[in-house]
């Protein structure tokens, strides 16, 4: 079983994504140039949005090359010296991913992504055997070692629901069981041709006095503002593996992938833009088998301002006719459920039945879960 969603979103003028210049990132699509949001800046957002952990009940995993800082956290306690706890910490971290930074001994030179209850089981086991552990070579280095291979043995299921959905893997240790993502999320586009613009700003200085005239500072930096479709397929069956066959948490997992899909925002120049803009248009499609439909072919021709201005509308549009195009052509075969959600009544839904379309985000998600299987 899959779950697509397909989402029309339109911000106004904004920096969400930076390339290495600090402009926002575009893409080259039907022979024009798009504004795009990569898939990497959506998945952190959907991470970070507080309803994902709200829903799920579980607190998303870390990614991080500081593992050793981690795991000194939940080693030291009054009775157990901070740099006592540093010291098993760096070396476990090393005996993990057996290459530290060559600048910084305890920072490994690979991220990790670990969820929060693999560390605490680490914690657990260095506790328990504490008077082992802390001795620096010997037993304890079998003791680290044994449960380095313990960790790396259950690598391939997790209990966070972020890396059961977006994947790990250590490309470092070739021989570790990658954890396959769930979730293929593609680069959001504009529906539209975007040319980006410059602001001119300057600064202030508060000090300064009359010897003084003109900013403290000034300079440029790129905009621009864009009505995005983005797309996302997830795999129910995968997604159910990689949390370890506990059904209960992928279905928290889904109802959170939903809730928080709708709530992210990427946080590029926020404080200076706040396109704090929800979608205009939700569409969940639930498939028990068969391809993926990306609907990004319904903009291939980007679309163009409608007489009355705006975006929104005519992208809406373009969506609705290519998939009932792809309907027609392919069929419905495969398809469990299809949920709509337009912010605006007006909006042109012509392939869509009245009872597909949904009033309110609560709704809408509450008809896709139904479609889950019961077991």
């Amino acid at each position: 079983m899959f779950i697509e969603l397909h989402m029309i979103q339109n911000f106004s003028p904004s920096n969400l994504n930076r390339d290495d210049l600090n402009n926002p990132k575009e893409c080259q699509f039907g022979g024009v140039r798009r504004a795009r949001i990569s898939s990497q800046c959506i998945k952190q957002a959907i991470r970070n949005t507080p309803v994902f952990a709200e829903t799920t009940k579980v607190e998303p995993g870390t990614r991080t090359r500081w593992t050793s800082r981690l795991l000194c956290k939940a080693l030291t306690s009054p009775h157990r010296p901070e740099p006592e706890a540093q010291a098993v910490a760096v070396r476990f971290a090393e005996a993990f991913v057996q290459k530290m930074d060559s600048d910084e001994k305890a920072r490994t030179s690979i991220q990790v992504y670990i969820s929060p209850e693999e560390l605490q089981e680490v914690a657990e086991t260095m506790e328990r055997n504490w008077d082992i552990v802390k001795q620096p070579s010997g037993e304890s280095d079998k003791l680290i070692a044994d449960t380095v291979k313990q960790l790396l043995a259950k690598f391939e299921v997790t209990s966070a629901p972020d890396i059961a959905l977006f994947g790990r893997m250590l490309a470092i240790k070739p021989t570790t069981k990658i954890l396959e993502a769930s979730c293929q999320m593609a680069h959001a586009i504009s529906t539209h041709e975007v040319t980006m613009e410059m602001d001119f700003f300057t600064a202030v200085d508060h000090v300064a006095q009359g010897e003084e005239t003109g900013a403290g500072m000034m300079g440029y930096t790129g905009y621009n503002s864009a009505c995005f479709y983005r797309y996302s397929r997830l795999d129910w069956e995968q997604l159910v593996k990689n949390l370890g066959e506990d059904k209960e948490r992928a279905k928290c997992t889904v109802e959170g992938f939903l809730r928080a899909s709708v709530a992210a925002l990427p946080t590029g120049k926020q404080n200076s833009t706040a396109a704090n803009n929800p979608p205009s248009f939700l569409l969940a499609v639930v498939w028990e088998k068969g391809m993926g439909w990306s609907l990004s072919n319904a903009f291939e021709k980007p679309v163009r301002r409608s007489h009355e201005g705006g975006l929104v509308a005519p992208s809406v549009a373009a969506l609705d006719k290519y998939w009932g195009r792809l309907c027609q052509v392919y069929g419905r075969q495969g398809q469990v459920q299809v949920v709509v959600l337009p912010l605006d009544d007006s909006l042109s839904l012509s392939n869509f039945d009245k009872d597909q379309v949904k009033a309110t985000v609560d709704a809408w998600v509450e008809a896709v879960m139904k479609s889950l299987p019961a077991q």
